[in-house]
């Protein structure tokens, strides 16, 4: 392995080894400054704890424009069933299988921790030439990208920004979808279980879940809708079904992977399990290609709460997941293979006596985003939820003819002999926010292969960092 990627994957690991869950990035934030004060290095926060590092030129670059090198410091935090990581306090671990880093049971953090490592590297190593630079750390952006949307228009004074948030070598980003999420909540009127009922939980899982942008198009299984179906079916065929409770989903960005209920049924004459198996297979063979390690079970459950949800309303919730959509809407009808418009059915959870439904959608046309978005709370009205849509963030539409893209496309050439593939994706990225505050910014995103991102499978390529390394390097020198 090249010594600077092994010094890059130590800087990494250092990141790694401080929880940086979204919401919950004060501890890495504080390390930022203090690392900053350490390397000599200007640094400024705000009050959302976005943090900003000044880095001055290497001799010769006093003269060019200021470039801003862009990541965000939270990770998404998923982990397998059976992992007992607590990622408000335990360190990601950063194992290495051949050209692949990955972590134990869980997310990476790759998915942007590399993008801290990699300018931190840039920032402290004398041999790579650069001209003057503002290191940006943005917060929460995997919930809602709300560090870049909290920036002051006077926080950043470079005009050019290099996003390292993509997740293919191969790859330049130019533009990106917007998004939305919205909550539907269904009040717990609680009624108690009626007599000579058994309860059960259901259980969703094995899924491959993923990217609720990048990777919706593969049409992978929603856990929440699945269970959704399953519960209709159950309740078709079992009118009295009770619901008691209800969870599933992690984050409004990752495509479910489980999802659980606890229902009540009356005393069967037949074993429910083996009554409903002939469905459950039919989901199976589904998603047999998709998604192939797919379970439904049905088992009688160990504990459970006294009170059930009301039938009429239990009944209502039912309807909504079966109602509520999920995965692609529309394709880009200029853009050979991009999706357009999507909604993810992303989270179930209850809290204080409330179910909250939320979903998250996407397109790269404001007017679509908006039609989806009051589609889904139109859902929720129709079945007496309260609903709330957030503001969500704007589109980044894509600029063929930037004097970046071309400089970029230059470099990547001479590095690697090959032409970049140029792109527009479906996921959001800070860029749309961050290019909206200020007006005149050339931005461009890449990065090294991730795949699985928002999964615990996520893993980076380091024969790919190794090449987007080398193009960064040379693309600081050129600038």
């Amino acid at each position: 392995m090249d010594k600077e990627i092994r010094e890059i994957l130590d800087i990494f690991t250092e990141i790694n080894q401080i929880p940086r869950e979204s919401k919950h990035e004060q501890q890495i934030s504080d390390w930022l400054m203090t690392w900053a004060e350490k390397q000599g290095f200007t640094a400024k926060r705000d009050k959302l704890m976005n943090v900003l590092i000044h880095v001055p030129p290497t001799p010769g670059y006093e003269k060019s424009p200021v470039v801003v090198l862009q990541g965000h410091m939270d990770m998404v935090c998923e982990k397998t069933p059976e992992s007992t990581h607590d990622f408000r306090k335990d360190a990601i671990k950063v194992l290495i299988d051949g050209d692949w880093v990955h972590g134990d049971q869980t997310t990476l953090g790759a998915d942007n921790g590399i993008a801290m490592a990699m300018a931190m590297k840039i920032a402290t190593d004398p041999s790579i030439e650069h001209p003057e630079l503002e290191l940006l750390f943005t917060v929460d952006e995997e919930t809602g990208l709300t560090g870049a949307n909290g920036l002051s228009s006077d926080f950043l004074k470079g005009k050019i920004l290099l996003n390292i948030d993509s997740e293919d070598d191969k790859k330049f980003t130019i533009g990106c979808a917007g998004g939305r999420d919205t909550k539907i909540r269904f009040i717990k009127e609680d009624e108690a279980i009626p007599e000579n009922f058994e309860i059960y939980k259901l259980s969703v899982s094995g899924l491959s879940g993923g990217h609720s942008g990048s990777d919706i198009h593969l049409g992978r299984a929603n856990a929440n809708k699945l269970l959704g179906r399953v519960l209709d079916h159950i309740q078709r065929q079992v009118p009295e079904l009770r619901l008691l409770s209800l969870s599933g989903g992690s984050a409004h960005n990752a495509i479910p992977r489980d999802a659980h209920a606890l229902i009540g049924l009356p005393t069967l004459q037949t074993d429910p399990a083996s009554r409903f198996e002939p469905f459950f297979f039919d989901l199976r063979q589904e998603y047999k290609e998709r998604d192939p390690r797919l379970s439904i079970s049905l088992e009688k459950a160990t504990a459970s709460p006294e009170m059930a949800y009301s039938k009429s309303t239990g009944s209502r919730i039912i309807q909504t997941l079966m109602a509520l959509p999920h995965g692609v809407a529309a394709m880009s009808p200029t853009i050979p293979g991009l999706v357009e418009t999507s909604s993810n059915l992303a989270t179930l959870k209850e809290n204080s006596g409330e179910l909250t439904i939320l979903t998250s959608q996407r397109s790269s046309v404001m007017s679509r985003l908006d039609a989806t978005t009051r589609s889904i709370e139109s859902v929720g009205s129709l079945a007496g939820a309260e609903v709330e849509s957030g503001n969500g963030y704007p589109a980044w539409q894509p600029d063929m003819d930037s004097t970046l893209l071309k400089k970029c496309t230059a470099v990547y050439e001479r590095v690697h002999k090959k032409k970049p593939v140029i792109e527009v994706i479906h996921a959001g990225l800070e860029c749309g926010v961050i290019g909206a505050k200020y007006p005149g910014m050339e931005m461009i995103s890449f990065g090294p292969l991730i795949v699985n991102a928002h999964s615990p499978e996520e893993k980076m390529s380091i024969s790919s960092l190794e090449k987007v390394w080398r193009f960064l390097k040379q693309l600081l020198k050129e600038l």
